[in-house]
């Protein structure tokens, strides 16, 4: 190769592995069209061994059939094709066994650093995380004596500034219909909306509170059940998208209206979001800027420039549409 293209072989190599060196731009592009006309393709594993990179990332969700999931793992896989990384992805279900079956298989792959958006339960696989030494990010839930830095979001502001967004519609019985007990952002957005509802002089304890998965099915029942009490609530802040449309099939069952009978606010900003009619009012989190402050984040640690403990918060941005009882935008376009 390094003859067809009429240099030396340290400068072919230069250019093979993007430095240490810089090659005038006509060298580079000789030695290009070179590999193009041998149809040269390089060794990725012996090059791995030889650099001790794989140049890949693992990336672990709970249930990528969730939309949040699926938009925020797509927004992943974009930054780090832009760095030129290959993202391979394991879904957990939901499921301990699986997830801590992933975190294992990724780490034997020898991925240069892991995402991880941990499911409920013992997470088995925090001792072998530790043992790896694999550089790591947890993303979206907070978790104690794990040697990762973690990415979140002010799950409890958000919750706080929903629930005020419907106080300022003059709603005085706001329930909760919300995620598993167990996890952080179920945990931040209940206290978000309990510390609204106490904040104006209403006592949370007196309010409807169903918890269940962040699902459309569970949406759904959690809104059969509060909407059919004979002290319904007349307005619910429900903790994901995916929820409030279940609640929303709930409510049109039962004969009640979005916003008149019952007015609604949910979490996420999925893109679903958008259609339901009314199009939901919606905490919308930055799934963008998440999945490259993540990407960037892991980055920054496989080169050893980001301490174990870093802890970086973002917020979430309110999106007015319908179903609280604000104007609906034609075509659920979001007006912010």
């Amino acid at each position: 190769m390094a003859r067809l293209a009429g240099t030396s072989e340290a400068v072919v190599s230069y250019v093979l592995n993007n430095g240490p060196r810089n090659v005038a731009p006509h060298t580079r592009e000789r030695i290009l069209r070179a590999i193009d006309e041998l149809g040269y393709r390089p060794n990725v594993v012996a090059r791995s061994l030889r650099t001790s990179r794989t140049h890949t990332i693992g990336l672990v969700v709970p249930d990528n059939a969730n939309p949040f999931f699926a938009e925020l793992a797509r927004e992943i896989e974009d930054v780090a094709f832009e760095h030129g990384l290959t993202l391979l992805l394991g879904n957990a279900m939901d499921d301990d066994e699986r997830e801590a079956a992933y975190v294992r298989t990724l780490i034997d792959r020898q991925v240069d650093g892991l995402i991880l958006i941990p499911a409920h339960g013992p997470r088995a696989w925090r001792s072998l995380l530790a043992a790896s030494r694999v550089p790591c990010i947890v993303l979206d839930r907070e978790l104690d004596d794990t040697p990762a830095s973690h990415l979140l979001l002010d799950n409890e502001g958000g919750a706080h500034e929903a629930t005020s967004h419907l106080l300022g519609h003059g709603q005085r019985r706001i329930g909760c219909v919300a995620g598993p007990k167990d996890i952080h952002p179920t945990v931040d957005r209940v206290a978000g909306w309990a510390r609204a509802l106490t904040e104006a002089g209403l006592d949370p304890s007196r309010m409807p509170l169903a918890h269940g998965p962040f699902g459309r099915r569970q949406g759904y029942l959690s809104g059969r059940e509060l909407l059919s009490q004979e002290d319904r609530p007349t307005a619910l802040f429900v903790t994901s998208d995916e929820q409030a449309i279940g609640v929303m099939r709930a409510a049109a069952e039962l004969g009640l209206t979005v916003p008149g009978d019952v007015a609604l606010c949910s979490f996420d900003g999925i893109a679903a979001s958008s259609y339901t009619v009314p199009a939901l009012t919606t905490m919308r989190q930055p799934i963008e800027e998440l999945g490259r402050r993540a990407v960037e984040l892991l980055a920054a640690k496989i080169g050893g420039e980001v301490t174990p403990g870093e802890r970086v918060v973002l917020e979430a941005t309110l999106i007015r549409r319908g179903s609280c009882g604000c104007p609906d935008p034609v075509g659920g376009v979001d007006d912010g």
